[in-house]
């Protein structure tokens, strides 16, 4: 009879990752068979339904312009921006002129995609008419 080497460094990751995975897969199935045997049956229509508050809409009465999604999208990139600025103005020091060199070439790039927003019309509000 062999006895197992539990003094290998990686026996305990092993262990580990091995009783992990029955866990997470017994707890998979078990709460599958309880949920298919506990559920009710009868509901599936209501299940199934749209969910509404109050009554049934026909037509959403006012569109949402696309324009909305645009400024998020543009506010998300030149926030993200920022983001990125202010590590760089914390360290200006000790990045020294090549720091200074990657910031500028950011900046520029970051205004390249400004000028090309602005001149494609991506800050003027069009009519919904």
């Amino acid at each position: 009879m062999e006895h197992i080497n539990v003094a290998h460094p990686y026996f305990g990751v092993f262990f580990l990752l091995v009783f992990t995975t029955v866990a997470f897969i017994a707890t998979t199935t078990i709460s599958s068979f309880v949920g298919k045997r506990l559920a009710a049956r009868e509901t599936e229509k209501l299940k199934l339904s749209i969910y509404e508050c109050g009554p049934e809409v026909s037509r959403q009465p006012n569109k949402i312009s696309a324009q909305f999604y645009l400024y998020a999208l543009l506010f998300i990139l030149f926030d993200v921006e920022i983001i990125f600025m202010f590590p760089w103005a914390v360290d200006f020091k000790i990045l020294g002129i090549f720091g200074f060199i990657e910031m500028i070439t950011f900046i520029f790039l970051l205004a390249v995609g400004f000028i090309y927003a602005w001149k494609k019309g991506a800050f003027e509000w069009h009519s919904m008419k």
